[in-house]
């Protein structure tokens, strides 16, 4: 049925798993339950033995009503058929609880290690797929796990059922149950015919919701920018195609899903008409009782049932499959970012070697073809150019934070790929173009760096920063709360909140993304002052925009569709009257005009 999965895009880290492996994957998370399961099974075979004693205890009713039709037999027979319900019950309860537990346990186990998997991906896999539809999976896919464990259990008191009244059947009569066995086959042939297909609409369900997890997010998140633009409309418009379609595919598995129960009823009734036809017969032949035969009819219908839920298990199992499938599928998922060896990064001098570095974010995108930069330990590098030029991508690559495809890149003259990622990212501070505060206040953010850190030593740092002037603008100076993403504060606020997080957590390497690209003269200055104080005697590489940062650095690199063109010291530079110059006449000169304008 292709036509389900029409626009419905796996992720590049989508694999095919088989029943086997799958069933072995989700085993492997029971195995510290083994004495719950014990208690589980044990409370089945009971709670099943009672279902089956109920028709049976029925059949001696009956017959002895015929012969005996005492008072107290019958109340003693209603008695028995009450304890029996009773005992049913509770052992259905003991199951139900224990499996509860232990769904709980493991499905607590399956999303940490999911969710853990999922924040130690690199970068890239973040630029390749959406983040709405990475939550999908761990919200929602490991919570329908569960129904794969449930299902189970369920099969296994369904065939226990079927097992017991089949052994008694036959000391009833062998010729009837032969014949209800003969049946068996047809519902094992419909189950079958179901499971591919209940696999695919099932797996096509789980997209279509995931791609409105990941629209519903990606449109809360643009909010504003959608608001500007007058598109609420628009997002609405996509989020109603995306609804559709997520009806059209609900629609199509419910009806794939519920099938298969008709079916099976009809195959059943057919089941029973065969088996009262015979049975007829055999009371007429003398071979049979009324009493047994009444037993038969009705564990055909306790022989049925199971039968069915046996059946159509194969078609909801795909259900549970598929959610286990898409989790681990991102647990699976490859790194692009490896790891050589686990050298200790803990005392960096900071010295940065690219020597023929090629980087490329896929095949038709290159953005470093042979790259050569030496940067000194303590040194402090501009990097200028046009958009696209590559000057944000040497400072991913530093930050471990993407793959390079060729060459090599060292810090310390050792290959970057060596060192332990964790402590080398520990000597790695960012300060980002549009920085990312959560939600707490100023203090939280900055202590982000070091937790362990005290309020001293977090108001120290914060001081550092401009002398500590941005504070008096906070109305609750380092303990006002920032909002989701630093909504409360201003952008040029959020920038000295990052900037004093970095000089908290004390890195080695410095890399300031455009880090004063957006701010005005006043905030530019106080990132400046606290910038001067930090950098000295660290490594820094400088992304710039604007003129001042240029002027401070030790060497500035010109860089153009990821080559070098020129380097040297801002004065030199503008004194050759290349590329650079041509830069600051445009663009950086224009600024610093702008800039005193904004001043007078």
């Amino acid at each position: 049925m292709p036509f389900i999965l029409d626009g419905l895009d796996t992720e590049s880290y989508d694999r095919t798993y088989s029943d086997r492996d799958l069933l072995g994957r989700i085993m492997f998370y029971f195995r510290s339950h083994t004495r719950e399961m014990v208690l589980v099974s044990l409370a089945l075979a009971l709670n099943s033995l009672t279902g089956t004693l109920a028709p049976i205890i029925l059949s001696w009713a009956i017959d002895l009503v015929a012969t005996r039709p005492e008072v107290g037999l019958m109340f003693l027979f209603g008695l028995g058929i009450v304890l029996l319900g009773i005992s049913g019950w509770f052992f259905n309860y003991l199951r139900q609880k224990i499996t509860a537990r232990v769904i709980g346990d493991v499905v607590l186990r399956l999303r940490q290690d999911v969710f853990a998997r999922t924040i130690n991906h690199d970068m890239s896999f973040y630029d390749r797929n959406s983040s709405g539809r990475i939550v999908s999976r761990i919200t929602s896919d490991t919570q329908d796990f569960s129904n794969v464990v449930t299902l189970v259990i369920d099969v296994l008191s369904h065939i226990l059922i079927v097992i017991l009244l089949t052994i008694w059947l036959f000391r009833v009569n062998a010729g009837l149950t032969l014949l209800l066995i003969g049946m068996t086959p047809i519902a094992v042939i419909i189950a079958q015919s179901f499971r591919k297909i209940a696999r695919r609409v099932t797996t096509a369900a789980r997209r279509i919701n995931a791609r409105i997890n990941a629209q519903i997010q990606e449109s809360i998140s643009g909010i504003m920018v959608a608001k500007t633009f007058r598109q609420e409309g628009s997002i609405y418009a996509t989020f109603l195609d995306n609804n559709r379609d997520a009806y059209k595919t609900g629609l199509r598995r419910g009806i794939v899903l519920n099938t298969i129960f008709p079916v099976m009823g009809l195959a059943s009734g057919l089941g029973v008409a065969v088996l009262v036809y015979y049975g007829g017969l055999s009371i007429k032949a003398g071979t049979i009782s009324p009493g047994n035969w009444y037993l038969f009819m009705q564990a055909v219908g306790y022989y049925w049932f199971p039968m069915m839920s046996i059946a159509s298990f194969w078609s909801q199992f795909q259900d549970g499959l598929s959610a286990a499938e898409r989790a681990f599928s991102l647990v699976d998922a490859e790194p692009t970012v490896r790891q050589l060896g686990h050298i200790s990064a803990r005392n960096l001098e900071g010295k940065i070697e690219f020597r023929n570095t090629h980087f490329a974010y896929n095949d038709k995108e290159v953005v470093l073809p042979d790259f050569s930069l030496t940067i000194e330990a303590g040194e402090t590098v501009a990097l200028v150019g046009h958009t696209g030029a590559g000057k944000s991508s040497l400072a991913r690559l530093v930050s471990r934070f993407y793959e390079f495809q060729g060459g090599a890149l060292l810090i310390d003259d050792q290959d970057i790929r060596k060192y332990d990622l964790a402590e080398y990212r520990g000597q790695i501070g960012l300060v980002p173009q549009d920085p990312f505060l959560f939600s707490g206040t100023v203090a939280d953010n900055i202590r982000y760096a070091r937790p362990e850190s005290s309020e001293v030593e977090v108001l120290e740092t914060a001081r550092q920063v401009g002398r500590g002037d941005w504070l008096e603008d906070l109305p609750q100076g380092i303990l006002t709360q920032t909002g989701p993403r630093g909504a409360r504060i201003s952008l040029g606020q959020r920038q000295l909140v990052a900037l004093a997080r970095v000089l908290l957590k004390d890195p080695a390497i410095f890399i300031l993304d455009e880090a004063t690209a957006s701010v005005d003269p006043f905030t530019e200055a106080m990132i400046q002052e606290g910038l001067e104080a930090v950098i000295r005697g660290r490594t820094a590489i400088i992304i710039a925009h604007r003129l001042s940062t240029v002027k401070n650095a030790d060497r500035t690199i010109v860089l153009e569709q990821g080559r070098i063109i020129e380097q040297g010291r801002h004065q030199d530079l503008l004194e050759r009257g290349g590329h650079y110059a041509e830069l600051y006449n445009t663009y950086f000169r224009h600024q610093s005009l702008e800039y005193i304008e904004q001043w007078r």
